[in-house]
């Protein structure tokens, strides 16, 4: 088993039997059968934390693609700096022991100067006391997988991903050369001359914010209170539900954020209206339904080349009504995923479920109500540009008189369609499917 996999399955062991020994512990081992299972998933913890951490340990070099965990290169003082991490969120940073503040401050990244809060002093700024910390690479790593169930479009396994060191403009490369064909040509016969329709792309990195995360002093005090794992799981679903709503609506206008997947799409012009389940399976339901003919329409206005490993992308209650749905003979067009942890699938491809996609109205309008309802393409052709730092500001005074301690985490984004210069309907790689009722 790869590495990075290995040590996300050890992970998941690890948070598995840490919750379930706290349950027990809370609700008191009486018997000795119960004190003697608690001190073994005692033991286990330990143990699965151990390898854990020496394997994120030998972690060592660039990551590439698909495992990149958003920490940057792993040394061999990795271990040290979360170590002293895990003291800033406790005891910030007057509290921390001289070797741990040393540390952190070694390992800081430089700092841009239009992003006064990543690595910078706090000075000036409301309740902040001291500067904020760039995180380990497991906080990172831990952060990145659980924000992939706010939604598909911050699942790096279905769009694409790109990550960079630093927050920059960054100039992608696209071309359009679709059209363009070989020729055939006799002996002697000088060949024509046809250059690529090359363009490009401007990714930023636009500043996400967790919004402050509470904890009281109590909890801060408790050395069985895991703070980490914590924050992880309140800034994944923060960050989560902000990235997938603005890579699937983002206006992408004045800079201001991402471009989302649906605009783009609607910019593009490759968009059906749906004529109901009505015209296919010999039931009443009108504008506001789905049928097969729609799905088959809506593959077949999507370029060949991008139809092979695409996803179907809608909301859960549009899945409810299109699950329904049976072709001429009978049959339903929903088949259920063998694989655990896979989409199911619709006319043999994945199903995917995003909470900001339109839903099927249930009541007619006059006039009618245009709505977004499923949108089929190749998912990789959106790409997440994601600067590796993530940082972390420890708020003190602000809360004080509550006795509690604000953590903000901050991440930077952006995402864009992948479509070359002067793409056509036919070329560009997604297609809408609109409800007109």
């Amino acid at each position: 088993m790869p590495t990075l996999a290995l040590n996300r399955e050890l992970r998941t062991q690890w948070k598995e039997k840490l919750t379930a020994a706290r349950t027990l512990r809370d609700r008191g081992a009486k018997t000795p059968e119960e004190r003697a299972r608690l001190r073994e998933l005692v033991t286990d913890c330990k143990r699965l934390r151990q390898r854990i951490d020496d394997i994120e340990s030998s972690m060592m070099g660039p990551i590439r693609g698909d495992e990149a965990d958003g920490g940057g290169n792993r040394d061999a003082g990795q271990d040290e700096y979360r170590r002293a991490f895990q003291q800033y969120l406790r005891f910030g940073r007057e509290g921390m022991a001289e070797e741990a503040r040393a540390i952190l401050n070694q390992r800081r990244a430089p700092v841009e100067q239009r992003d006064m809060f990543t690595g910078g002093s706090g000075a000036g700024i409301p309740g902040v006391s001291s500067g904020g910390f760039f995180v380990p690479v497991g906080f990172v790593q831990d952060v990145i997988q659980t924000m992939r169930y706010s939604g598909p479009m911050v699942d790096e396994s279905v769009t694409g991903l790109m990550v960079t060191d630093v927050g920059n403009i960054l100039p992608y490369p696209s071309e359009n050369d679709s059209s363009v064909t070989g020729e055939r040509i006799g002996e002697g016969q000088q060949v024509t001359d046809v250059d690529v329709s090359l363009g490009q792309i401007l990714f930023g990195a636009y500043k996400y914010s967790t919004r402050m995360v509470k904890v009281s002093i109590e909890l801060l005090e408790d050395s069985a209170f895991d703070l980490e794992s914590f924050l992880t799981r309140e800034f994944a679903l923060r960050l989560g539900r902000s990235l997938n709503m603005d890579f699937t609506l983002g206006t992408g206008s004045a800079n201001s954020q991402p471009q989302g997947i649906i605009p783009a799409t609607l910019a593009s012009g490759t968009l059906l209206t749906a004529t109901g389940s009505s015209t296919n399976d010999g039931t009443s339901a009108g504008g506001n339904s789905v049928g097969s003919d729609d799905l088959i329409s809506l593959e077949h206005s999507v370029d060949p080349l991008y139809r092979a490993g695409a996803s179907y992308m809608a909301s859960d209650s549009t899945w409810s009504a299109v699950r329904r749905v049976k072709d001429k003979f009978g049959n339903l067009l929903w088949q259920r995923s063998l694989i655990a942890g896979q989409p199911d699938l619709i006319n043999g491809h994945p199903m995917l479920v995003n909470p900001y996609m339109d839903v099927l109205q249930t009541q007619s309008s006059s006039p009618a109500v245009t709505r977004n309802v499923i949108l089929f393409g190749q998912m990789r052709r959106y790409m997440v540009r994601r600067v590796r730092s993530l940082s972390v500001l420890r708020l003190v005074e602000r809360f004080s008189d509550y006795a509690q301690v604000a953590f903000i985490g901050f991440a930077r984004y952006d995402g864009q369609v992948l479509a070359g210069p002067n793409a056509t309907q036919q070329q560009f790689p997604f297609a809408l499917l609109r409800s007109v009722y």
